[in-house]
């Protein structure tokens, strides 16, 4: 297999050593929802114990958290109102403008449906706390996180090409140092069409409905927060993981940035820890 980058080789053992990340191996899919879901209320309940609230980078994907979340949030009467949730991007539609809420693909609509609206009223966070990095204003989020004093965590996942919340990496024949793209702030960007066809995905694989815009926390904003906790839950994320972990340092792969970070904690599925299945022919 000499054909393979030496990344590919890595066993599941070996995946992370050599590097200053945590690599944690979870089970199934729905151990890794569970998870997140814990960690985000260990997050909420320490700040709370260190007399302030909670500000953190939430993803839509994984997906599998934010009911199980708003269960814990209820069950064990967290009050949430002063907790400031900052999700990392959402679709455009033309003119740089949200899709709307009710869209299918919409993360507003997703986060009110499977988490805001499932929460006690008297314990969820305010509305204004709900934040959606804004087109028309981007420079609002790092403002905020200002205001706040920072991030306590940020959560992610990885995509298909590496990228982190919608960082997109490079296009071809385009140059970046790994300083320059993370400086990059919150912005309105293009999506690569790797980003839209694995996204299209959840649309039965009709890459036209993907939209071609989004807005997205910036590099800069995700890793300066406190702390880094990224989530694989897809069987392809087996071999970006790899590359991630023990590729080069890149823009390319926006995800290998994490090394760069004090506290980055990486946790995956048991099946996306093994090595990718390639058949060379």
């Amino acid at each position: 297999m000499s054909e393979l980058p030496d990344y590919l080789k890595v066993t599941a053992a070996d995946l992370g050593k050599g590097t200053p990340v945590k690599v944690r191996i979870l089970g199934d899919m729905a151990s890794i929802g569970r998870d997140v879901a814990g960690a985000m209320r260990q997050e909420i309940l320490d700040a709370q114990a260190a007399g302030r609230t909670a500000t953190l980078i939430v993803p839509v994907g994984p997906v599998e958290q934010f009911p199980l979340l708003a269960k814990m949030i209820n069950d064990e009467r967290i009050n949430c109102r002063d907790v400031v949730l900052i999700n990392m991007d959402e679709y455009l539609a033309d003119g740089d403008r949200f899709i709307p809420a009710d869209h299918p693909l919409s993360f507003r609509g997703f986060m009110d449906r499977l988490f805001y609206n499932r929460l006690d009223p008297a314990l969820a966070p305010l509305p204004e706390n709900r934040v959606f990095p804004d087109p028309q204003n981007p420079a609002a989020v790092p403002q905020l996180i200002a205001r706040r004093g920072g991030v306590d965590a940020c959560f992610g996942g990885i995509g298909i090409n590496g990228h982190f919340a919608f960082n997109e990496p490079p296009e071809l024949g385009e140059t970046m140092s790994v300083e320059q793209f993370a400086a990059l702030p919150t912005r309105v960007l293009s999506l690569t069409r790797e980003t839209r066809t694995i996204n299209s995905v959840t649309v039965g694989g009709e890459i036209a409905l993907i939209p071609h815009r989004a807005v997205t926390v910036g590099m800069k904003e995700c890793l300066a927060a406190r702390r880094l906790r990224l989530y694989c839950n897809r069987p392809w994320q087996s071999a970006v993981v790899r590359r991630a972990l023990h590729g080069p340092i890149t823009a390319a792969c926006p995800a290998s940035l994490m090394r760069l970070h004090p506290d980055a904690v990486l946790a995956v599925a048991d099946y996306v820890a093994q090595p990718p299945n390639i058949m060379l022919r």
